[in-house]
């Protein structure tokens, strides 16, 4: 490590493979308490929401930290190195994806959430104010073109892929003035990948652009923007670090840097200008100009070494283990009775999707199964709708007049029956023995033999165990650290 005052020195980490990738994950051995009394190794099946951190990012902000600064306006020399890393985090980010170093910027910002809001906000409309998404799509990929301009959505088929036709036909129908398409990379429900290049040759045939959220897909396949002369180019990435085992969660937009340098930005103040007067204010370049105020400095570090990370491993080997993982647990879960999973089912196209499995089991509410398997096996999934509610209720095949019912009791004040589903997601650390207990435990749901009596919260849906009352500050507590 280097220290502030010392010489530099060569850093030398363990290389990184996916045979040591679980022991260099950060709390990997983690106990939690359960129910019994007992604590039990924490597995977590939450991927798709957040994934942990890795020992050498870890490793790469502690050595970061001692030259920590303001960067691009301070004059001293920890603010030079804090500046230098800043911008080499942007070069990394760019060639992880392909990007074009004299063509495409790279904007920092909070999450995938602001990076497409910020494209929503800066993309100019004009007469192109046509943009086509999906009913599979993450709200953040959704609610801020509703916003902006007239959207319009490709249909789903019966297993909840995107209906490629009815998407070709909408980028046909609005041709004349179709402004982008917005499209995942891959889905954060049933782990579908999308055909991004394909769909995006079809896009610039009639002189619309593609923007791909790519949050689910970084972690777990290689992207490649493509030269912008290629037709299958993409011309916007988005993705956040807190799916790429980066801790400091930092998002970021790459994207085509004429996009930006017309027009004001769409959040001011410090860093986005060069001159200010009370009559004038001259914008600074891009990208400085698409980040107002002081950056998340060490999240961009964070972000850039996860990629350096995954890279190292390899994100065809990432992408092969966890295409085991999803086939072993297809077939062990496909056999119990009462477990219905969503989507493609079939373990032997595992490596044509990412490990992300939504189920549910008959007869128990996703909420009561997720706290079972919490609360009594130590093990970490999510539930309910995933920050997806068309796609939910489309997967569960909802009539109109039930999802009225639901906006009613929402009005209320409750959640209790609201619907959705279970989901397992896997990362490059879990392992088969971790998949063999969710069977044990969903099998023990099924069966009714959970040990625990559960009580609903209404306002929330959730449920907790009687008597089962384990103190978090006895784990982690701030105000314990002074």
């Amino acid at each position: 490590m280097i220290m502030p005052g010392s010489a530099p020195v060569q850093e030398n980490y363990s290389k990184l493979t996916i045979d040591n990738f679980r022991s260099n994950i950060v709390g990997i051995n983690s106990q939690v308490p359960v129910l019994s009394g007992t604590h039990l190794t924490y597995i977590n099946f939450d991927n798709a929401a957040s994934t942990p951190s890795l020992v050498p990012v870890n490793q790469t902000i502690q050595d970061f930290l001692g030259w920590y600064s303001s960067v691009h306006r301070g004059s001293g020399y920890k603010s030079m190195i804090s500046t230098h890393a800043y911008e080499e985090a942007r070069t990394i980010v760019r060639s992880f994806l392909g990007g074009d170093h004299h063509k495409d910027t790279v904007i920092f910002l909070k999450n995938t959430t602001e990076a497409i809001n910020k494209m929503a906000n800066r993309f100019v409309f004009k007469n192109r104010d046509i943009v086509i998404t999906t009913k599979m799509e993450h709200h953040s990929d959704d609610l801020p073109w509703r916003k902006r301009a007239n959207v319009h959505y490709a249909n789903l088929t019966p297993e909840g892929e995107i209906d490629l036709n009815h998407l070709e036909f909408l980028i046909e129908q609005f041709s004349q003035h179709l402004a982008l398409v917005a499209i995942t990379g891959a889905s954060n429900i049933t782990g579908y990948i999308n055909p991004i290049h394909a769909i995006a040759e079809k896009v610039h045939q009639y002189g619309g652009k593609i923007l791909v959220d790519a949050a689910q897909l970084a972690p777990h396949r290689a992207i490649d923007m493509y030269p912008h002369s290629d037709p299958g180019h993409l011309d916007y990435v988005v993705l956040s670090a807190h799916k790429m085992y980066a801790p400091f969660g930092t998002g970021v937009l790459v994207g085509s840097k004429e996009t930006f340098e017309s027009g004001d930005p769409d959040m001011v103040g410090g860093g986005t200008v060069d001159l200010v007067t009370f009559k004038e204010v001259r914008w600074t370049t891009v990208p400085e100009k698409e980040e107002a105020g002081s950056p998340n400095v060490i999240g961009a570090v964070a972000l850039a070494s996860s990629m350096l990370a995954l890279q190292q491993v390899g994100l065809e080997n990432l992408a092969r283990h966890e295409a085991r993982l999803t086939a072993y647990a297809l077939e062990k879960l496909i056999k119990i009775e009462g477990v219905r999973i969503f989507g493609n089912r079939f373990p032997e196209q595992s490596s044509q999707r990412l490990g992300v499995i939504p189920l549910n089991i008959e007869g128990i509410s996703h909420y009561l199964a997720a706290a079972i398997l919490s609360m009594e096996q130590g093990i970490g999934v999510r539930n309910g709708c995933f920050c997806a509610h068309p796609y939910i209720l489309n997967l569960l095949d909802v009539p109109p007049d039930l999802v009225n019912q639901y906006q009613s009791e929402i009005k209320s004040g409750k959640k209790a029956n609201l619907p959705g589903m279970i989901r397992v997601s896997f990362g490059g650390y879990n392992t088969l023995e971790e998949i063999d207990r969710l069977a044990a435990a969903l099998q023990m749901i099924v069966k009714r033999e959970f040990k625990g009596h559960y009580q609903q919260d209404p306002e929330s849906g959730a449920f907790f165990a009687e008597g089962f009352h384990p103190d978090p500050s006895r784990y982690f507590s701030l105000a314990n650290r002074g």
